[in-house]
Order: structure tokens, then C-alpha cells, then sequence
């Protein structure tokens, strides 16, 4: 068995995974992987039609999203979960086609949307998989590419979204979107810029996911707020929490308060510490660990139960698979998966485990959002105008094992004192524990938070442009980003959509952008690869 992907960042020598995914994914899961975003394809031609009759459904709605999320790298390794997502979609396929009702137009029903009949078994679905594999040689390279980067963008609005519907939010203009957009990529009346122009209104429907994220979680946990977080370790049992889901983090403090059982967080968790709605649970006792990439050997060091709340999974070492447990959407073969929100089998498993000693630590800030720095701004713009800050750089975004991301940590090191470092998502890692001190009593080094956090940055970049009456790309501010998987690529497409240039984007350029397309965004926004810490900053600084 075959298998051809290239959605994220390490694709196998820069060009796709053929064998095997180099995140773990087996052929196998891949095919499925494959079909379903093909079956979701078929259901959009309907719903969209559906759409523009004025007629939709919730559970069409919500089904895409759970899709697209499921097929983001680092999520579900299970071909019994991703096959019942398909047979779901079928029957969901169906219903969209009565929804929209007899098809009076012209244009020809593409296969996706048509009647074709799932076989029973898991092989044979996998077989009918490989024939709706991302490699398409009936469409134009350059299209293709487009293609597949709105296909990775949605992917990445769509986990945005699944954790604000879990907080109470949606929106329509989202799933209306999601729609278009899947239906789209089957029409081959399209040509380059239409998908081009869909590829920036991507970027836009992303912008308004991240801000819809950012409004449930201030909503729910208030604004975050500089915090300093504890690395070391509090005497008594533990669980570790990774992922991205503040909701999950909330319940399971809840039904551990008063139990002994001490929560820590790793990777993306690490930024709930900064939400006075969560930082005041007591047993949040600090973070554990660094970058996803890591969890193999950190995980290993951990005595107590770990939980995955959203991707980021790898595959898991034998001595702590036991003590390992899924929920929400991740899922991995042989792990024990959490249904609903009793997290008694989670805890049970850390009181069994023989937990921390005291062991205090380094502590390091987290807590500033937009509204945290805003707060400052007039010492912000008062230290430029005198001089004192000289420059702001982005930098952040997903971090990997791929060689060449120990850039990031070179970049921090050696920007001059006199700049000011913003930094999200876990691409912080490679530099959050140095003392790069402050300017005037601002930190140099600002967390801003998770990955979907790129809404306050974008936030704090408006608000300056305002201040000093210019246009974003004329401040000093230079964003040098990492990207891994499809969230990293929605973020790129909104920096894009905002019409925001000279992005250094690293440690390797997208394998399924071709030249010609890459071509285009240099020559429209000077986007370009990271070189060395050392010439970059000698080029943005002069």
C-alpha cells in the first residue's frame, strides 16, 4: 500500500510521505483521510445549493468542521474513528441533496456530490480512498497548489472553530463559507485567480474564526493578564494536559479541586495560565515540558495520567501508553479515549501513579494578549518615540523536529536590546526561558499566546499603526514565522488577506506550493524563506 501526503511542514524529503507519514500516519488512515475530505466535497455541492435557496441544517454544519479538523496533522490515527466520520458523511451527503432539491442548473454534477455507495468493510474503503488521493494530474499544477492551500486553510479555521463551539460560539458566515469553498474546489470552470481570490477570503473567514475563539475565551476565563508560571514541580499526584482546549482544561480542574491531584500543562495549554478564569484554581500548579515534538522523551519523565484535548498527538512510548488518554477529536490506536466530560478514569489513573515531589523551578510570563499590552501602549509608543525600542518582531508559530528551528532560538538571541519580541503558539519554545530582560519595564520577550492568539497580535499591530498614524507594513515590525500544519497556513492566509508583506517564513517553504505560485506571493507581498538569524536581522534592521 501506497500513500502520497504533504500538508505539513516535515513532508518526507520536502516533497510528501510516500511509505509512511513522518507524524505516524499509516497508509491506511491516510486513504480514509483522503475519502472523507472528498466525501465532504460532496456534501458542500449540496448544502451550498441548499444555501443559496436559503435552506441549511446545524448538523451539516457541524459535521464539516469536525471533518476538516479530524484530517489536521497530529489528530486521529484510528481508521475505525475516520471511517465512521465517513459513513456519517454519506448519509449526511444524502440529506444535503434533499435539502437542496432537484438540481435545475446547467453544470454537471461532480462525482463527489453523486450517488456513489460506500463499501462495508475498512479495506475496501481504504481502497476507494487511494483513488481521491491529494495528487491530481487532471487539473493545472498551479491550480492544484491553490487548491490544496485553501484546503489546508480551512482545515486550520476548522479546529478555531470546533474549540468555539464547544465554548457556545458559531457562526454562520463560517459554515457558509466552508461550503462555498469545498464545493468550489470541484468546480474546473475555475481558473488561478479565482482560487487565488478564494485562497485570501480564506484568510479573512479565518480571521473571523480566531476572533470568534477570542471572544468565548474572554468570555468565559476574562482577558488574560501577565502571569508567571511555575516550571518546577508541586509535591503530589499529576496529570498532564496537552492540546489546545481551554474548556476541557476548566472541567477537569473542576472535578480534580480537592482531590490531591495536581494539573499541569504542556505545549499549547501552557497560555491558560493567564486567564483569571483558570489561574484561579490553586492545583493549576504550572507547565511541564516543552513543544509538542518532545512529549516522546518528556512524556517518559512524567508520574502521573496525560490527556490529549486536540492534535499535537505522537505516536506513544510503551511505558507511558498505559497512563495516556484521548479526547475530543484526537484519537490513537490502543489509547484509551474520554467520551463526554467524566475525567474520573483520568484522574483514578493519576492517583495510581506515584506523582511529584516538590521540586520548585524557573518561572516564565505568559498573559500578553491585546488587551494586557494595549494597556501599556502609551509607555509602548513613548519608549519608540524616544527611541528606546527601535523594533518589534513576530516571532512564533508552529514548532517541529525538522532540522533548522534552532534559527528561532538564534533570532532571540541576538535581536539588540532595544527590540521588543512578541511570540505565540509553541514555536515559543525554542526561546521562552531566556532572560532577555525589559525596556523601560515592558519585557522584551511578550506571549502572547496560543496559535489562534495571532488575532491579538494582528490587534496590537492595528493599534500602533493607528498610534503612529501609518500603515502596518510601515511600522517596525517584522514577523519571522514557523509554520508546521494547516493552522499555521490559515494564520499565513490572513496575514495575507490583511495585506500585511515581508514575511520570513521558515524553516522550509511549503511542499505544495509550486513556483509559479510561490512566485506570485513574493512578487504581491515579498514573502521569503528564512535565512540566517544573523542576515536577517543585518536585512530587516539595515
Amino acid at each position: 500500500m501506497s500513500m502520497f501526503c504533504f500538508q505539513c511542514e516535515q513532508a518526507a524529503k520536502g516533497t510528501g510521505c510516500t511509505a509512511i507519514g513522518v507524524c505516524g500516519k499509516q497508509p491506511d488512515v491516510a486513504a480514509l483521510q483522503d475519502l472523507l475530505v472528498y466525501t465532504m466535497k460532496g456534501i458542500a455541492f449540496w448544502a451550498n445549493k441548499a444555501r443559496e435557496q436559503g435552506k441549511k441544517d446545524q448538523e451539516i454544519d457541524r459535521f464539516m468542521i469536525d471533518g476538516l479538523f479530524t484530517t489536521v496533522t497530529n489528530v486521529d490515527f484510528t481508521p475505525a474513528a475516520i471511517s465512521k466520520f465517513i459513513v456519517e458523511g454519506v448519509r449526511l451527503r444524502d440529506k444535503a441533496k434533499q435539502l437542496a432539491g432537484p438540481c435545475n442548473c446547467s453544470c454537471a454534477i461532480p462525482a463527489a456530490a453523486q450517488d456513489w455507495t460506500l463499501p462495508a468493510s475498512i479495506d475496501e474503503q481504504v481502497k476507494l480512498g487511494e483513488l481521491h488521493g491529494v495528487k491530481d494530474y487532471a487539473v493545472d499544477a498551479d491550480v492544484h497548489s491553490v487548491r490544496e492551500i485553501i484546503t489546508y486553510g480551512m482545515k486550520g479555521y476548522a479546529a478555531y472553530a470546533d474549540h468555539a463551539r464547544i465554548l457556545g460560539k458559531e457562526s454562520d458566515e463560517i459554515y457558509a463559507f466552508t461550503h462555498k469553498a469545498l464545493a468550489a474546489l470541484l468546480d474546473d470552470s475555475l481558473g488561478l485567480m479565482d482560487y487565488v481570490g478564494m485562497a485570501m477570503e480564506t484568510g479573512r473567514i479565518n480571521y473571523v474564526t480566531m476572533e470568534l475563539l477570542n471572544q468565548a475565551h474572554v468570555a468565559a476565563y476574562g482577558h488574560p493578564v501577565p502571569t508567571k508560571v511555575q516550571l518546577g514541580t508541586k509535591a503530589g499526584k499529576a496529570i498532564l494536559v496537552s492540546g489546545h482546549d481551554l474548556k476541557f482544561l476548566e472541567e477537569l480542574l473542576k472535578q480534580t479541586e480537592g482531590t490531591g491531584v495536581n494539573v499541569y500543562t504542556h505545549g499549547e495549554m501552557l497560555p491558560a495560565h493567564g486567564y483569571p478564569g483558570l489561574k484561579k484554581y490553586a492545583h493549576l500548579a504550572g507547565n511541564f515540558g516543552g513543544a509538542w515534538q518532545d512529549q516522546y522523551k518528556e512524556f517518559q519523565e512524567f508520574p502521573g495520567a496525560i490527556v490529549f484535548n486536540t492534535n499535537c498527538i505522537q505516536r506513544p512510548a510503551d511505558n507511558y501508553k498505559d497512563r495516556l488518554f484521548t479526547w475530543g477529536l484526537v484519537q490513537w490506536p490502543d489509547v484509551k479515549h474520554i467520551d463526554g466530560w467524566d475525567f474520573s478514569a483520568v484522574i483514578n489513573k493519576a492517583k495510581e501513579c506515584a506523582g511529584f515531589e516538590e521540586q520548585p523551578g524557573q518561572e516564565i510570563m505568559v498573559g500578553f494578549g491585546h488587551n494586557a499590552i494595549l494597556g501599556v501602549a502609551d509607555k509602548v509608543i513613548e519608549g519608540v518615540k524616544a527611541g528606546a525600542i527601535k523594533h518589534f518582531f513576530l516571532v512564533g508559530g508552529c514548532d517541529g523536529a525538522k532540522s533548522g528551528r534552532n534559527y528561532y532560538t538564534e533570532f532571540a538571541e541576538q535581536a539588540p536590546k532595544d527590540t521588543v519580541i512578541l511570540t505565540l503558539a509553541c514555536g515559543k519554545y525554542r526561546f521562552n526561558k531566556l532572560e532577555l530582560g525589559d525596556i523601560g519595564g515592558i519585557p522584551r520577550l511578550l506571549d502572547v499566546g496560543q496559535c489562534n492568539d495571532a488575532y491579538s497580535a494582528i490587534q496590537v499591530a492595528v493599534a500602533l499603526s493607528g498610534a503612529f498614524n501609518c500603515g502596518v507594513n510601515d511600522l517596525p515590525l517584522s514577523m519571522i514565522l514557523s509554520w508546521y500544519e494547516q493552522k499555521a497556513v490559515a494564520i499565513l492566509l490572513t496575514l495575507l488577506h490583511l495585506g500585511i508583506k515581508n514575511i520570513k517564513l521558515g524553516p522550509t517553504l511549503p511542499a505544495f506550493v509550486t513556483p509559479n505560485v510561490l512566485g506570485f506571493l513574493v512578487q504581491n507581498f515579498n514573502i521569503g524563506p528564512i535565512t540566517t538569524a544573523e542576515q536577517d536581522l543585518k536585512q530587516i534592521l539595515g
